[in-house]
């Protein structure tokens, strides 16, 4: 069983095993799913994307332009860390 603690600003610090697993790393943003009883955290990456291209029938071309605009917003972060 993995465990984490959720801090008094409500973080928590998902295991390594685990960010690598799921190729989770500085900025990969997540989709939080709240079931029931559940929470469910699943990482926004390009594998992901690939996955849900077929099922919007874009040819791609939407994966494209999330993938962009991803890139876009790390730069901006990147830039803002880096001042």
């Amino acid at each position: 069983m993995n465990t984490a603690i959720v801090t008094m600003k409500g973080q928590i610090v998902i295991p390594s095993k685990i960010r690598r697993k799921h190729h989770i790393k500085k900025g990969t943003k997540l989709n939080i799913v709240d079931r029931e009883d559940q929470i469910i955290l699943q990482p926004l990456t390009s594998e992901y994307f690939e996955k849900m291209a077929g099922i919007l029938k874009t040819k791609g071309k939407l994966t494209k332009a999330i993938l962009k605009e991803r890139s876009n917003e790390r730069e901006i972060e990147d830039e803002k860390w880096s001042k």
